[in-house]
């Protein structure tokens, strides 16, 4: 891959980053303004009674883990950051997918980063996935928990069916090489027909 197309990948990926913090932040803000207090607000329903929004500020990580442990959760969340630009960075030859999956990661990581800085260590959640009738309340989350993920699950398909594809490629390229190989050291040459 050219140089070229690295760098306009990088800048996608760095679009990518950047528009999922703005959409985060913006749908955070509109909860905020719109269904404050939280966990006592209003309960406003999407999709019936099973895809609501409901504003809960959460001090965990994503979906409401870790809770009331904010060192932890930030150095994780830095991490996550460090990691995934540093793979990004040493897989300039890798394909676009890569390039859209770790801006996922990373956005959405820094998304929650932002608003913990801003909100005191809490971070504003409100999409809320239900069953009422099994009772069944998945965690409440957000753009930024959807985005980490998605990313993550798309990156461990990618990594689990490439790293497949990649292997058999290879071994068929071995295979073709050693069967020429063998057949070439079999087949004689003109020189021998001739002695």
């Amino acid at each position: 891959m050219s140089i070229r197309r690295a760098r306009i990948y990088d800048a996608i990926a760095f679009l990518i980053v950047v528009a999922i913090i703005l959409l985060d932040q913006w749908t955070k803000s509109l909860v905020v303004a719109h269904l404050g207090p939280p966990d006592g607000g209003p309960v406003v329903p999407v999709f019936g009674q099973y895809l609501v929004l409901e504003y809960i500020q959460n001090s965990g990580a994503a979906f409401g883990t870790l809770k009331n442990n904010a060192v932890l959760i930030v150095f994780i969340a830095i991490a996550i950051c460090v990691v995934s630009y540093l793979y990004i960075r040493i897989i300039n030859s890798g394909p676009l997918i890569y390039k859209i999956v770790f801006g996922m990661i990373i956005g959405g990581a820094l998304g929650n980063l932002v608003d913990r800085a801003h909100n005191g260590g809490v971070v504003t959640d409100f999409v809320s996935f239900r069953i009422p009738q099994i009772n069944y309340y998945f965690a409440i989350f957000n753009i930024a928990d959807a985005c980490i993920s998605v990313g993550v699950v798309l990156l461990f398909i990618l990594v689990l069916f490439g790293g497949l594809r990649h292997d058999k490629k290879e071994s068929s390229v071995s295979t073709t090489a050693s069967s020429t190989t063998t057949s070439g050291s079999l087949r004689p040459t003109e020189r021998d027909v001739q002695s």
